[in-house]
């Protein structure tokens, strides 16, 4: 059996303001590092054989300090990527409004929605969950830990526990919380969600 830690990454200045997305240089400010820190202090005395991340700077940022006192390399991952939000990216949430049905239809029917120019949520589930796989396989029988964002790791429970895509917004994935899931051949189990202690 695997067991997966997935990671959200910390806070950062375009929370709640508007998408990031995969726009350059957005990094952890003042609270995500101290998340960042506190991780170390959450995860201390679990075992974790292997760290990976998404390869944006804030993934990669929350588990430098947990990196360091393991002294495990972060190896980054694409299958654990943020979103590409095509021409949705660095936009502030005021301006998404403007969108009108195309932005509504992303909030209320996701599975069916896609950002112009971007990928849809089908497509971040199917190749995080083949990450997962790849990781599973790699590690049977330890545990990995996998610093990525908020929707990706809904899309993965969402994909473990078999509720649509366009349930996403009925539960929480914090930044810094940890989300638990296990795997084995043919078979995966949620064991936590939104952890933040």
């Amino acid at each position: 059996m695997t067991t997966f830690l997935l990671v959200r990454h910390g806070s950062h200045d375009w929370l709640a303001r508007g998408i990031a997305g995969r726009l350059p240089g957005v990094s952890l400010n003042a609270q995500g590092w101290l998340q960042a820190e506190e991780l170390v202090r959450r995860l201390d005395g679990r075992d974790i054989a292997a760290l990976f991340s998404s390869p944006q700077p804030r993934a990669q940022e929350t588990v430098a300090p947990l990196s360091g006192r393991r002294r495990l390399p972060v190896r980054v991952l694409d299958a654990f990527d943020e979103i590409d939000f095509g021409d949705w990216t660095g936009l502030a949430f005021e301006a998404l409004q403007r969108e009108g049905s195309r932005w509504q239809q992303w909030c209320e029917r996701r599975s069916q929605a896609q950002p112009p120019g971007g990928e849809t949520i089908r497509q971040v589930q199917q190749r995080a969950m083949d990450g997962l796989e790849q990781l599973r396989v790699r590690y049977p029988a330890s545990a990995v830990l996998i610093a990525t964002h908020g929707d990706v790791i809904k899309a993965v429970i969402a994909g473990v526990l078999g509720i649509s895509l366009d349930d996403l917004e009925r539960f929480e994935v914090a930044p810094a919380s940890i989300s638990i899931v296990e795997a084995g051949e043919r078979w995966q189990q949620v064991r936590l969600v939104n952890g933040l202690r």
